[in-house]
């Protein structure tokens, strides 16, 4: 693996300063994969970027995807062949420019019989949706689709009930680490010359005399900072109305939030080798069930919301939908107490005119422009981000009365350059899981244990990251809290929450020490993230109706 040459700066002090005595050409708001991307995009066509996020990077939607980058093949079904298109083009700028955090993950969708009778219908109609999915840009990750036996499509998911399957079809999409990959495009960003900080919220939009947005009102550590800039981007995700209100206080709702949930299972309750489509019975709709080292994640649900966009629970319907969907098609049922990890996240989708399901509604995106000159980027998905980000910065170009060529297509993220794939292995590897995660970076945290070898032992007894992890999460990622290093930096919460609680005290000691945290405000971390892991609990507990129900009794 490749030493990296030099580790581009990403401190928030030195962020912050740059902010309050800067003037910018652009100011994006929001640290989501969106507004990272735009970030990135600006920076590298040699514009003055800057971007603040309110809280964490990654930690609204971006966190929280179902962590595939894919062209989505029930698109195909509502006619959106050209959002297809667009996403298998940007899948596989994705697995170039990103190889250490987007890789070929293949698919599995059984064809299952009812009654012993296989409807030959649906078989010719998956069938004809693979090779238009092929023919639309899928083969460009290098495979084509495939019909396996009965007794193939089961070795790939030992659970699925034998007697219940006719066969299945193989094909190829790629998954990711939302998180991660939002936090790389930061980073990289940053690489370029963008200032980029978390916890920064935006209070006010700046106008001049002409009522022309010229940047922000920043509120960091309890301070208010002027940002200038010559135009701002609102890429705020499902807080996108909130920002366009301070510019537009009769602005209409523009986004129409959609909920999804996702819960973590014990592998061997599944025991899938790749991931499986499986569908759900008297819906129209069909959850991933993908696995994700020791432990499968099953999801997603596609609802409407209309709660608080901050922290949205996996409630008990939630939870029983998922075990419904998935133990309606393996022979031992997933029971309640087997969920590890619950994660909710909201879809940022356009409001129309349409009644439609949130589930039929389009991934497209759209930017728009105010009056007042503000930028506001809606819609998408987390493949496509980097064409949103082209549209977006072209707008601001326009704005600008400029026209810089885009040049992310072949942007490398950090990590990247000079990254070979190592290896599979059968037993799990520090090297592997490294390179997985950081890329040529890995050298960083194995430099760590070097000199301190405590620090190779697990942050989270049970899960694979390393003591060293936190500590570089700290020293190089802009982690800020104990939330940020248990939740994004590393995904302990989502993976195995009530392990991770139990550990908050011994992360908390550690990262405390490079944050400079004393004891009241060590407690105050470890209470406050022990509170939000009970609370997800509680809420995504099954009353007995439901468990009955979605254990199939």
């Amino acid at each position: 693996m490749a030493k990296p040459v030099q580790v581009p700066p990403f401190d928030r002090g030195d962020a912050l300063e740059s902010l309050a005595s800067e003037q910018f050409d652009v100011l994006v708001v929001g640290g989501g994969i969106t507004g990272a991307g735009v970030a990135l995009d600006a920076a590298t066509r040699g514009l003055r970027t800057a971007l603040v996020e309110r809280d964490d990077f990654a930690s609204g939607t971006s966190s929280k995807s179902s962590k595939l980058v894919h062209g989505g093949l029930r698109y195909l079904q509502q006619r959106e062949v050209g959002l297809v298109y667009e996403g298998l083009a940007e899948r596989q700028v994705a697995l170039r420019n990103a190889p250490h955090l987007v890789r070929v993950l293949p698919f599995l969708i059984p064809v299952l019989t009812k009654d012993g009778v296989i409807s030959r219908r649906l078989a010719r109609a998956l069938g004809g949706a693979l090779w238009m999915y092929d023919l639309t840009g899928g083969l460009r990750i290098g495979k084509r689709h495939r019909r396996v036996s009965a007794d193939q499509a089961v070795a790939h998911m030992q659970t699925l009930r034998a007697d219940r399957v006719a066969g299945g079809y193989l094909y190829y999409d790629a998954n990711t680490d939302d998180a991660r990959l939002t936090l790389a495009l930061c980073r990289t960003a940053a690489a370029h010359g963008a200032v980029v900080t978390n916890y920064s919220g935006v209070t006010s939009l700046r106008k001049n005399g002409d009522g022309r947005v010229r940047g922000a009102h920043v509120q960091a550590d309890g301070n208010e900072v002027e940002v200038r800039a010559d135009v701002v981007v609102n890429a705020a995700g499902v807080w996108t109305d909130d920002v366009r209100a301070l510019d537009e206080p009769t602005h209409p709702h523009s986004i129409r939030p959609a909920k999804g949930i996702h819960i973590t299972v014990p592998w061997g309750k599944v025991r899938n080798d790749i991931a499986v489509v499986v569908p759900v019975a008297k819906d129209r709709r069909s959850v991933f069930v993908v696995p994700w080292g020791d432990l499968t994640y099953v999801g997603t649900t596609d609802t409407d919301y209309e709660g608080p966009l901050d922290d949205p629970e996996c409630t008990p319907d939630d939870v029983a939908y998922l075990l419904r969907a998935l133990n309606a098609v393996i022979g031992e049922p997933v029971a309640e107490g087997d969920v590890l990890g619950t994660w909710a996240g909201l879809r940022p989708l356009l409001r129309t005119a349409s009644n439609d399901r949130t589930a039929d509604l389009s991934r497209r995106h759209a930017v728009r422009r105010s009056d007042s000159g503000l930028v506001t980027v809606t819609g998408g998905k987390l493949t496509t981000y980097r064409r949103m980000a082209a549209d977006t910065v072209d707008e601001v170009d326009a704005l600008l009365g400029k026209r810089r060529r885009c040049r992310t297509k072949r942007t490398k993220l950090l990590g990247a350059e000079g990254y070979e794939t190592p290896p599979d292995t059968n037993e799990p590897s520090r090297h592997v899981h490294l390179a997985h995660r950081y890329g040529t970076e890995a050298v960083l945290v194995e430099a760590l244990v070097d000199d301190d070898p405590a620090l190779g032992e697990p942050l989270v007894p049970g899960l694979p990251y390393l003591k060293a992890e936190a500590v570089h999460a700290v020293r190089r990622e802009m982690a800020r809290t104990l939330d940020d290093v248990l939740t994004r930096r590393t995904r302990a919460r989502l993976l195995a929450r009530d392990d991770s609680a139990a550990a908050a005290d011994d992360v908390a000691a550690l990262v405390g020490r490079e944050l400079g945290w004393d004891d009241a405000e060590r407690a105050r971390q470890v209470k406050e993230y022990r509170a939000a892991v009970a609370a997800e609990r509680d809420a995504a507990e099954l009353p007995e109706t439901a468990l009955e129900s979605s254990l199939g009794t």
